[in-house]
């Protein structure tokens, strides 16, 4: 459970640090941007159970696919998909720290 609650906990803050560092002048427009990729997430209501603390996203749902990542990575460098791409990466990055983590649980 506290897995779950630290992995929510990080989700909201990881794209705050990064927005305050990146762009402290539009934080506000930055965070909001970052924090809606976090609709990449809808996939898993096309899961059965919708949520099981003991799945890896990454690789499960079709918007966490492996080939997927480098898209989002390529986001980062074209200037007006640069935030999307920031945020969906930190996302994904995110999730993958929680498989790992689930693996040590």
């Amino acid at each position: 459970m506290e897995r779950a609650i630290i992995h929510m906990i990080l989700h909201f803050l990881v794209p705050a640090v990064a927005a305050k560092m990146v762009y402290p002048r539009r934080f506000m427009f930055a965070y909001i941007v970052m924090m809606a990729t976090m609709l990449v997430d809808l996939d898993h209501l096309f899961a059965n159970p919708v949520y099981d603390p003991n799945r890896c996203s990454i690789g499960t749902h079709f918007l966490h696919s492996y080939w997927l990542v480098p898209i989002y990575l390529a986001f980062c460098f074209i200037p007006k998909l640069r935030l999307i791409g920031l945020g969906l990466i930190i996302h994904m990055l995110l999730d993958g720290i929680d498989c790992i983590w689930m693996s040590f649980v």
